[in-house]
Formats: C-alpha cells, sequence, structure tokens
C-alpha cells in the first residue's frame, strides 16, 4: 500500500513538472516598449543607454530614484482608456505617477536631448520588446516651455500633433512619422503616450528636444549633427560638447547648462551603464523577474519535495 502511494505521488510529481516550469518561463503577457529616437528619458538613463546614461541628469535621476532604470519598456498603467489627464498628476508625467520611476520627473534643463528641426518631419523609432496593437499620441510642449518647472498638463496642448494607430513593426521597433510643430525653438518634451488596444495598458514617455531656430523650410527632422552645433534660440538653451553618440551615432547627449538649477543628488548617482543603444532591443530584464524566480523556485521545491518523500515512502 505504500508502495503504491509513494508511486501515485511521484507520478502526481511528474506530471506537474512541466506545468509549473511552463508558468514559470511564460510570466505575465504584457507589452512593453519606450523610444529610443528622439531618446526617451527612461531609455537614456538606463543601462543600456550609453552615453546619455552617463550625464549629470541621469546620474540625478538614479540617485533620486533609488535603483537603476532596469525595466525601461515597462512604464505603464493599466486601465487607463484615454483618461491621461485624470490619471496622471501635474509634475509627475514623464513617471507615469510610478513610484519606481520618480527620478524622471526631475525638473532640470540638462536632460540628454535629440535635436530637431522646427516644421521639419520627426522619424521616431520606438522600441517593442513585446509588441502589440494600439495608437501612439505625440505631444509637444507650448511655446514658452520653461524646462526648469516641473512638466505639468497645461505644459501640452489639448490635442497631439500626431497621432498614428498599429504602425508598422521593422527590426523590433515601430517607426513613427509625423510633421513637427515650426513655433519651437529652444528645449522642449516630446511626450508619447501609447495606448495599447490589445492589453489593458497605456505607455507614457518623455524624449527632450531641442530646436535650434525657427524653420526656414519644411524639412527632414535631423540630429546627423552634435547637439553641441546647434545654435541656442536666443541665448536660452546650451548643450555640450560630448562627442559619444547613442543609439546610431547620430544622436548627442546634453550635459548640464549653467543655467540649470543645482540639483542635490546630482552627483550622488552613479553612471547606470555604457552599452550603446542596440538597432533591435532585447527584451528587458524587469522588475518582474522577481515574482518568477519566486515562482520558479516554488516549483522546484514542490517538486524536490514531493521526490524526496517518494524515496522516503519506497524505503518504508
Amino acid at each position: 500500500m505504500l508502495r503504491m502511494t509513494a508511486h501515485r505521488t511521484a507520478l502526481a510529481a511528474t506530471a506537474l513538472t512541466p506545468l509549473l516550469l511552463t508558468v514559470w518561463a511564460a510570466g505575465p503577457v504584457h507589452a512593453h516598449g519606450a523610444p529610443t529616437d528622439p531618446v526617451s528619458r527612461v531609455f537614456g538613463c538606463s543601462p543600456e543607454g550609453g552615453s546619455p546614461s552617463r550625464s549629470s541628469a541621469c546620474r540625478a535621476a538614479v540617485a533620486a530614484n533609488g535603483a537603476p532604470f532596469t525595466a525601461w519598456d515597462n512604464l505603464r498603467i493599466a486601465d487607463v482608456n484615454g483618461r491621461d489627464r485624470q490619471t496622471i498628476p501635474d509634475g509627475k508625467l514623464c513617471s507615469g505617477g510610478l513610484p519606481a520611476y520618480k527620478g524622471l520627473d526631475l525638473a532640470r534643463a540638462d536632460w540628454p536631448s535629440t535635436r530637431l528641426t522646427p516644421g521639419g518631419t520627426l522619424t521616431m523609432r520606438y522600441v517593442s520588446t513585446i509588441p502589440h496593437t494600439g495608437t501612439f499620441r505625440l505631444y509637444l510642449t507650448k511655446a514658452g516651455y520653461d524646462p526648469a518647472k516641473p512638466l505639468k498638463w497645461s505644459d501640452l496642448p489639448e490635442k497631439p500633433f500626431a497621432e498614428v494607430k498599429d504602425p508598422a513593426l521593422t527590426d523590433g521597433a515601430y517607426g513613427i512619422r509625423a510633421k513637427l510643430p515650426a513655433d519651437r525653438t529652444g528645449r522642449h518634451v516630446l511626450y508619447t503616450i501609447w495606448q495599447n488596444s490589445s492589453t489593458p495598458d497605456t505607455y507614457y514617455s518623455c524624449s527632450d528636444v531641442v530646436f535650434p531656430g525657427a524653420a526656414s523650410g519644411a524639412g527632414e527632422a535631423s540630429s546627423s549633427a552634435p547637439a553641441a552645433s546647434a545654435a541656442p534660440a536666443g541665448g536660452k538653451d546650451r548643450t555640450d560638447d560630448d562627442p559619444s553618440p547613442n543609439a546610431s551615432g547620430s544622436r548627442k547627449a546634453s550635459a548640464s547648462p549653467a543655467e540649470a538649477p543645482a540639483d542635490a543628488g546630482a552627483q550622488a548617482g552613479q553612471a547606470s551603464g555604457s552599452t550603446p543603444v542596440a538597432a533591435n532591443a532585447e527584451p528587458s530584464t524587469d522588475g518582474a523577474s522577481a515574482p518568477l524566480l519566486a515562482g520558479g523556485a516554488a516549483a522546484v521545491l514542490l517538486l524536490t519535495g514531493g521526490t524526496a518523500l517518494a524515496l522516503r515512502l519506497r524505503r518504508r
């Protein structure tokens, strides 16, 4: 009788193992992503952000955050359903109001930035580590925006300057093209909202951009030259002379301008990493890995315990 019980226990453990391992390996199924060009704060300050991650602003953001932005593709909120302004408080737009990303909300004028042309054509690369359908809404801060103050909803127009549904996914990224407003100069924030239609999630991101001056004519948005070469708009915006490129060698990170507000944590943080941006971002290792590992450990313990019990019963 004991041998039969031991045999049944061993069979049950064997049958359960594939199911547990499947659950462990699968994990939560959600869309993941963030803009890498123009580089977003969350990606630029991540360990995969390359030269932007070593900027003063990113070091300050990591210090204020208390942890690196490893899960750069996971800045999302479920069940917003278009109620973005009612869900995310003023001053917390870049973090989506999520405590795990609070360092992204620092009000500074030296975030790593991308040079764009007023009235030109924006070509955004939005990396998706887990692709899904949905609509992208792009906003640009209003003329006169002050980057030294917390970003508020009133800094953004009511309507996006571009709205793109289900753009093509190529080489692991969505390509989004849109005509930029022609009346911006100086430093601004490109605010991107990706509302999924195949999941309940909505993603948020801030990309810092610099317009060198009024456009003389509509043209292709360009950042082939370092941001340092851009003439400051009205002397209000300066960028650094850091020669290090990010993703494709075409974007440059900006350094702290002299007029940027002092930040007590600017020197406290450490550089998150120096890996250049890859053309195809690999799936990230984000905060969801902890429960997955815990589930895997539980599976191993259950299997080990069942096997040990079977052996003890067989010896009797």
